[in-house]
């Protein structure tokens, strides 16, 4: 109970302060007010309006919001997301357009569990939709998953991948974006031992962990700091009765989140005070750019606590990846067997979450595969956001990624494989 408790208290702190913004937006908003030249309660009035936006944002699920979409006959179609597989603890969905053919390019994103919701990657995915057939693995926030449901750890999150790239088959590109590139890469490896017909076509690994001391950044000395003990007791709580997943232990997404704005807490600082002086001139609109960010940003998820705690100890602090001793449901995976799937690794020269060397390890793991079907992109001036989301990766590395997909997609398979 100790544990509900504290989860409760940052419900209700949440709240609170959801509730204050709107009070104090709707006490200055009177009339009479209007009467009085005093410009604190305009102030008051955007401070309430900012305030109570940006905690609401932190409860709600966003939207996918990907209605229409300009195809390469110059109409709009409609975009409809239907659910391919409905599992436990994620969704693998489909953005199906409208009296479009189907693409030959079928992609996969891969989304990380890191806090954020899949839609984190809208734009990713919006760019990828008119050239692609594009699924996505959507993760669902612990809190609402019933602990009947067990479990969740890297081992799962791994056979959750396993189990997509199963179903959609051969033929599919798989695009893995920051955290969970390394266990897409042992996915992968484990198909390629067990079931080599299931293996993707191409693998594109994007500011992922591979081997955190290859260049350390401060979330890996981070991690490297404190014991595992220290993290179960500070980061792990239990979910409150407010919630179907009441009982779950997770890793709260209000607790990540205060992680996230400390880590660059002077910039969000500047950037919630800019806004609340433009609501108050009357220059702010409901879609501007710090809306846009920040509807997104604030609207965190929790983590199943296993799952956190076994990323923390598994690949940042033994670096099981790295060292290529990761084992799956008592099946040790070999990165080597990893011998007919197009592998490329792309990197922000300003990453300062993956730094560059991180992810391009992959290359060296994969000792079986030859060097026609490994490449990898370093790109310029770009931090870890940039490089799946920002202009680097709409102007540089999704056309260089549609061209490897591209390149490798007539590619035969080994006669093993095929049999």
């Amino acid at each position: 109970m100790r544990y509900m408790a504290t989860y409760d208290l940052m419900e209700t702190f949440r709240n609170t302060n959801q509730w204050a913004g709107a009070t104090a937006k709707a006490m200055a908003s009177y009339p009479a007010f209007s009467a009085i030249p005093n410009p604190a309660i305009t102030w008051m009035a955007a401070w309430g309006e900012v305030a109570e936006r940006s905690y609401k944002r932190m409860a709600v699920k966003p939207s996918w919001g990907i209605r229409t979409i300009t195809c390469n006959d110059g109409k709009d179609h409609l975009v409809h997301k239907t659910t391919v597989l409905d599992k436990p603890f994620a969704n693998l969905i489909h953005f199906n357009v409208a009296e479009r053919e189907e693409k030959p390019r079928k992609v996969l994103v891969v989304a990380p569990m890191s806090g954020h919701y899949a839609t984190l990657l809208r734009s990713t995915v919006i760019s990828l939709i008119p050239d692609a057939e594009v699924y996505v693995t959507d993760w669902k926030n612990a809190r609402d998953i019933p602990v009947s449901c067990g479990k969740f750890d890297i081992e799962d999150y791994t056979l959750y991948l396993v189990d997509f790239m199963r179903h959609l088959g051969p033929d599919t590109n798989v695009i893995a974006v920051c955290q969970p590139a390394p266990l897409t890469l042992a996915a992968t490896a484990y198909l390629a031992e067990l079931d080599p017909k299931a293996q993707p076509r191409t693998l594109t690994l994007i500011g992922g962990p591979i081997d955190p001391d290859a260049t350390p950044t401060e979330v890996t000395d981070f991690g490297n700091r404190v014991t595992m003990g220290q993290l179960e007791e500070t980061m792990v709580q239990r979910v409150g009765f407010k919630y179907p997943g009441v009982g779950r232990l997770v890793y709260p997404g209000l607790l990540q989140l205060g992680s996230f704005m400390a880590m660059n807490l002077e910039r969000h600082a500047k950037a919630f005070s800019d806004e609340i002086m433009k609501v108050a001139r009357g220059e702010a609109t409901d879609h501007d750019a710090h809306n846009r960010f920040y509807d997104e940003y604030l609207a965190v998820m929790d983590m199943p606590a296993e799952f956190y705690l076994s990323t923390v100890e598994r690949i940042f602090k033994n670096g099981e990846i790295a060292k290529n001793t990761f084992v799956v449901d008592g099946h040790k995976v070999d990165i080597g067997r990893i011998t007919d799937v197009a592998v490329k690794t792309v990197e922000g020269a300003n990453d300062d979450i993956s730094a560059p060397g991180q992810c391009v390890a992959a290359l060296d793991l994969c000792t079986g595969l030859p060097d026609s079907k490994k490449a990898s992109h370093l790109e310029p001036g770009a931090g870890h956001y940039g490089i799946f989301a920002g202009k680097s990766w709409r102007n540089n590395i999704r056309p260089l990624v549609l061209d490897f997909i591209d390149q490798n997609a007539a590619t035969p398979r080994k006669a093993a494989n095929a049999a």
